[in-house]
C-alpha cells in the first residue's frame, strides 16, 4: 500500500513538475484536485505508526512543486486536524484548507449563534489555494474576543475571496490571499485551545519541515545529475550531501519519536526538526546555485521554481525567534541528551 502511494505520486508528478513557467496558474490547483480525485490526498495520520509514511508523501509532492504540495499538505492536515478532535466530516467532502493566522489587520469574528452554528463577520489573510477549496478550518475570535475554532464551506453567498494580499513572486501559484466573510455560516467546534494544545499541533508543524526536505533533495538531484565533475563542483555535491544526511537522519528520528510518544507534547522535537532541516536546505540551496551556475535557473523551470518558491516557504520558519524558544526549551531538558 505505501509503495503503490509513492509510486502513483511519482507518476502522476513527473510532467507537472517540468511544466513551462508560461503554464497559467490554474495549473497547481487543477492537479490538486487530479490528485484529490484518484485518493492519493488521504495519507496516514501522524503518531499511529505511519509518521515516516506521511513525511514522505508530503516531501514527494513538495519535490515536484511547492505550491503544490502547500495545498496538499493543508488538506493532510485538516482531514488530521478534525481526526483528532473526532469531527465527523464524511459529508463535507472536497478540498480542505486550514487557515490560522491571525495578523491585527485582518481578524475574523463571531457576531451571532444558534448552539455550535455561527455567522461570521471580517476579514482573513494568508488563506492558500481560497479559491480553489470547497471547506476550510479556520481560527476566528467568538464574542467575547476570545479565540474559536470553526469549520464551513466556500461555496456561499457570505464569502468573498478577494485578490488582496498576495504580491508573491516565490510561492506566487500558492494564491495566499486575503478572504472577506459577510455573515458567513460556519460550525463552531471549539475554541483555540483545542487546535494548539492538541498533541498533533507540532506533528503537523514537524510535517512541514519534511515538505522543505522534499524540495531541497529535488534541487540535490539536480546538482548530481548536472554539475561538473571537477573539483570546485564535487565540493559543493559534498556539501549538499552532509547537509540532506543531517536533515534525513533527523525527520527519520521525529517521526519514530512521534509514534512513540503519540500522546506527548512534541513542540522541543518539532522545534529541533524545523531548525535542523531549515538550516539544512539554506545549505543546498546556497551549493546548488554555486554547483550549477545560472543555467538552470534561466533553462530548468522546474530548478527555477524550486529556488524561487523555497526560501519564501521557509520563512513559514521564523528564524531567531524559533531558536530563542528552542534555545528555552533547551535549557530544560538535561544536558546529557547530547551523549552518544
Amino acid at each position: 500500500m505505501a509503495s503503490a502511494h509513492l509510486i502513483g505520486l511519482e507518476t502522476m508528478l513527473r510532467d507537472f513538475s517540468r511544466r513551462g513557467t508560461d503554464q497559467p496558474g490554474l495549473e497547481v490547483p487543477r492537479q490538486m484536485q487530479i490528485l484529490h480525485a484518484a485518493g492519493l490526498t488521504d495519507l496516514p495520520h501522524p503518531g499511529q505508526g505511519a509518521t515516516l509514511l506521511r513525511w514522505q508523501l508530503l516531501a514527494q509532492v513538495a519535490a515536484a512543486d511547492l505550491a503544490l504540495v502547500k495545498l496538499f499538505e493543508a488538506h493532510a492536515d485538516a482531514q488530521s486536524i478534525l481526526h483528532e478532535l473526532g469531527v465527523d466530516t464524511h459529508s463535507d467532502t472536497g478540498l480542505w484548507a486550514v487557515w490560522a493566522a491571525e495578523p491585527p489587520y485582518a481578524q475574523v469574528g463571531i457576531t451571532a449563534r444558534t448552539h455550535d452554528q455561527v455567522r461570521l463577520n471580517g476579514r482573513k489573510a494568508w488563506c492558500s489555494g481560497a479559491a480553489h477549496v470547497d471547506h476550510a478550518l479556520m481560527t476566528v475570535r467568538d464574542e467575547h474576543n476570545q479565540p474559536a475554532l470553526v469549520t464551513l464551506a466556500m461555496q456561499q453567498p457570505g464569502i468573498r475571496v478577494t485578490t488582496d494580499g498576495w504580491q508573491a513572486v516565490g510561492m506566487a501559484a500558492a494564491d495566499s490571499v486575503e478572504v472577506v466573510f459577510e455573515d458567513a455560516r460556519a460550525q463552531c467546534i471549539g475554541d483555540s485551545s483545542v487546535y494548539i494544545d492538541r498533541p498533533g499541533f507540532w506533528h503537523g508543524a514537524a510535517g512541514i519541515a519534511a515538505c522543505w526536505f522534499g524540495a531541497g533533495v529535488a534541487l540535490a538531484r539536480q546538482v548530481h545529475q548536472q554539475a561538473r565533475r571537477d573539483a570546485h563542483s564535487l565540493a559543493h555535491l559534498g556539501a549538499i550531501e552532509a547537509a540532506l544526511g543531517t536533515a534525513q537522519a533527523a525527520l527519520r528520528a521525529c517521526a519514530q519519536w512521534v509514534d512513540e510518544h503519540p500522546r506527548q507534547d512534541a513542540e522541543f522535537e518539532a522545534r529541533r526538526l524545523r531548525a535542523t532541516v531549515e538550516a539544512a536546505m539554506e545549505a543546498v540551496m546556497h551549493h546548488a546555485g554555486r554547483a550549477l551556475g545560472a543555467a538552470p535557473f534561466c533553462r530548468d523551470p522546474h530548478f527555477a521554481r524550486l529556488m524561487a518558491d523555497l526560501p519564501v516557504f521557509l520563512r513559514q520558519s521564523h528564524a531567531e525567534r524559533d531558536l530563542e524558544r528552542l534555545g528555552q526549551l533547551t535549557l530544560e531538558h538535561p544536558v546529557e541528551r547530547w551523549d552518544l
